[in-house]
């Protein structure tokens, strides 16, 4: 950092870092929803999808901004895909962050200066802790589990099915049964979304992550 930018204090470490993950988030929204190139676009009656998976009560169908309006199967094969992926990276981050509010860490240090992985804070407040190198190994970890390991490899039985070979006893439960944690999952991802979103947007705001602890006067930060 110091050799492209110079000097800079923790305070614009930290100011950098959150930036950096604003632009990141950005960026990853908009390639997720950004137009796929086709030769030929079939349209779709929006009547079929409203008995898909995830149209449930109470709200039922419900698409506000009408992303799937006059889409062929194709795109929302492709809008479900980013909907499951990203519902499984918010269930285990809303996982993390309750995790480590609650006081449980990994033993040991993160660097060699004796920084110790309990002394990291919780959220975003513990990006300025992290060194520099702790962050590319994060963001390499993630890269390769993007590439390698997060990703249908040709023999899904469904959209979002990443198994490869993996948890066989998948294949013993009931049609009726799969749907049933396929929902599941897919509720669970959609309010683990806005879960962390929430986490985020008040620490930023307020510097505590709970609502409800700090309107009781019990702070967790």
């Amino acid at each position: 950092f110091d050799y492209f930018f110079g000097p800079i204090s923790s305070r614009n470490f930290v100011s950098r870092m959150k930036v950096a993950a604003v632009v990141a988030l950005l960026a990853g929204v908009a390639t997720a929803f950004a137009p796929q190139k086709e030769a030929v676009r079939s349209t779709t009656s929006l009547a079929s999808f409203e008995n898909e998976l995830g149209a449930q009560e109470p709200l039922g169908f419900w698409d506000p901004l009408g992303m799937v309006n006059g889409v062929d199967q194709a795109r929302f094969d492709r809008l479900r895909y980013v909907e499951i992926k990203h519902g499984r990276i918010a269930m285990l981050a809303v996982l993390g962050h309750i995790t480590t509010t609650a006081g449980i860490h990994l033993k040991g240090n993160i660097d060699y200066s004796g920084t110790a992985f309990s002394d990291i804070k919780t959220g975003i407040a513990g990006l300025s802790q992290i060194p520099t190198e702790g962050l590319l190994q994060i963001v390499a970890f993630i890269g390769f589990l993007e590439l390698v390991v997060m990703k249908d490899k040709g023999n899904g039985e469904f959209v979002g099915d990443f198994r490869n070979g993996f948890l066989p006893e998948w294949d013993t439960f009931p049609e009726d049964v799969k749907m049933q944690k396929r929902a599941i999952e897919l509720n669970n991802g959609r309010a683990a979304q806005m879960g962390i979103l929430g986490l985020m947007v008040h620490e930023m705001l307020t510097g505590e992550p709970y609502v409800i602890n700090e309107l009781l006067g019990y702070h967790t930060v």
